[in-house]
């Protein structure tokens, strides 16, 4: 018997079509012995008022350009998020550009770079197409991690997350921002599959960490989106930062902008300036 193929896409309706039960899309289970967790093929293409067979195709890759209409109908049958229904979308361009494919061509002016995350006294840092983190300020480093200090290999956010015990115990949110960064991973794949530094690492994190495959096998997915982070320095004070991106720096789409806010009225921005004046004094 042939081998059943799949895409990305398919891929991922599949794994939302088996985390959904007929009781909550809201229909009578079909007769017979379930021989898969979640909805049947039968009952997502009823719901999304389709025939079996065209779904069928969809998850096993051989229809490959779904219309919009089609699409929001299986995304309402599964009853997929805004970011998960974004992300259907995403899979679905055959016309997609690939971050790595298209940013891997011109190498970063890193002094450039530089000159913009000294701008800000709040920590900062931009990461290139592979995510690696190319430029960065004193207060990233006094407050996230010492990227100086991290073997070339290792000096990406992710691997931080994961492997950086010093960072998970001051990041008290930790458990949730790893769950966050792994989904907007998860997001982002398909775009950098081709990136072999980016596989390479992702492999690493597979094998090396229990929690990154755990995490992983969710299939979560989030589009990235302001979120917090909670840092607890070694004097027992808490900072408070909500952590803001930009994309497309100096019209390269493989270059992202990340900088962290100090939470108003939770005393961070009186803190880290403090902070920043006390190591700016022992730098004289």
């Amino acid at each position: 018997m042939k081998k059943e193929q799949s895409s990305p896409l398919g891929h991922f309706i599949k794994s939302r079509r088996e985390r959904l039960q007929p009781d909550q899309a809201g229909i009578q289970p079909l007769p017979g012995r379930r021989r898969t967790p979640g909805l049947r093929r039968e009952e997502v293409a009823y719901l999304a008022n389709m025939s079996v067979t065209y779904y069928t195709w969809l998850e096993q890759g051989r229809e490959t350009r779904p219309s919009p209409e089609v699409l929001g109908s299986i995304s309402t049958a599964l009853q997929l998020s805004a970011d998960e229904h974004q992300y259907l979308l995403d899979l679905a361009r055959s016309e997609s550009v690939h971050h790595a494919d298209s940013a891997a061509e011109v190498s970063s002016d890193t002094g450039f770079l530089q000159n913009i995350v000294d701008q800000l006294y709040y920590p900062s840092f931009i990461t290139d197409e592979g995510t690696d983190v190319i430029a960065w300020n004193r207060a990233a480093e006094l407050f996230i991690t010492d990227f100086g200090s991290l073997p070339p290999q290792d000096r990406h956010m992710i691997h931080v997350i994961f492997f950086d015990e010093d960072y998970r115990r001051r990041l008290l949110n930790w458990e949730e921002f790893a769950r966050y960064s792994v989904a907007i991973m998860r997001t982002r794949f398909e775009d950098y599959q081709k990136h072999p530094v980016y596989m390479d690492r992702f492999n690493k994190l597979l094998n090396d960490s229990d929690v990154f495959a755990s995490l992983w096998d969710k299939y979560e997915i989030q589009q990235k989106r302001v979120t917090t982070a909670r840092y607890q320095l070694e004097d027992g004070q808490i900072m408070e930062f909500t952590i803001h991106y930009t994309a497309v720096i100096d019209n390269d789409p493989g270059l992202h902008w990340c900088f962290f806010v100090p939470v108003p009225g939770s005393g961070t921005e009186e803190r880290l300036l403090q902070k920043l004046e006390q190591d700016r004094q022992q730098s004289l």
